[in-house]
């Protein structure tokens, strides 16, 4: 009996063991994305608010200069001036989607989704209940939808990506799914594309399953995030 006792609380010490281990990774790939998120942040806002600014000023200028001079030359310039305000926006929004917590996840969903339209149909369906979440969970979902939909975009015959939420008394769940040719997840998953989208699933402390189509076709995303996505405070072992 006593050996008993003794196998029994070695297997269970070793379980806290390793649920602690488990949960320390997890912390370390938050605190990873953490640490990059604010870094995106300070360089977007620095092109969004600086550079951004400074050319739509100079923009201004030039479209007050006088008519005298070459009208080709001014042309020119005001055409690259555009390119360029569009540009330092399209690098701004890639690097972090610096007026989200303004306007919400939603919202800004919708205009990724108009964004796209000239290059596939996007249909996104928010149940009646959603509330607004906090700035990361909402930044982390952004940026997987945005992430799902550019592989998509890329590596796929879709013409259709469907995106649906839904607020459930204890978590968030979040489905999207394309119709176009799908992937093998094995010969896929070590590529950087799959990795951010589960990094980031990992860092709101969710679960998620690759799933196919429901047509057979394509690929669908499902994730389940905690209303409380914090991971807990380790306790001791000891």
């Amino acid at each position: 009996m006593a050996y008993r006792a003794f196998i029994t609380r070695i297997i269970k010490e070793k379980n806290v063991q390793h649920e602690a281990e488990v949960l320390h990774q997890k912390k370390l790939v938050l605190e990873n994305i953490k640490a990059q998120e604010e870094e995106r942040k300070r360089i977007a806002v620095m092109i969004h608010d600086d550079i951004g600014n400074r050319l739509n000023i100079l923009s201004l200028w030039l479209n007050n200069l006088d008519t005298q001079g070459d009208e080709q030359i001014k042309k020119n310039i005001y055409s690259q001036m555009s390119s360029l305000i569009d540009a330092s926006r399209s690098i701004s929004h890639s690097l972090y989607p610096v007026n989200l917590e303004s306007v919400g996840l939603v919202l800004y969903v919708e205009e990724l989704i108009a964004n796209l339209s000239h290059k596939i149909n996007i249909s996104l369906q928010v149940m009646q209940g959603y509330e607004k979440k906090d700035l990361f969970v909402e930044v982390q979902l952004y940026r997987i939808i945005q992430e799902f939909t550019t592989n998509v975009i890329k590596h796929s015959d879709a013409t259709d990506i469907w995106i649906y939420i839904k607020d459930y008394p204890d978590n968030m769940a979040v489905v999207i799914s394309d119709n176009g040719q799908g992937f093998e997840y094995e010969k896929v998953k070590k590529g950087m594309g799959i990795k951010n989208i589960e990094s980031r699933i990992k860092s709101m402390n969710a679960i998620h399953k690759w799933k196919k189509s429901f047509s057979n076709k394509g690929s669908r995303l499902i994730i389940k995030i905690p209303k409380y996505h914090e991971f807990p405070n380790q306790t001791s072992t000891d």
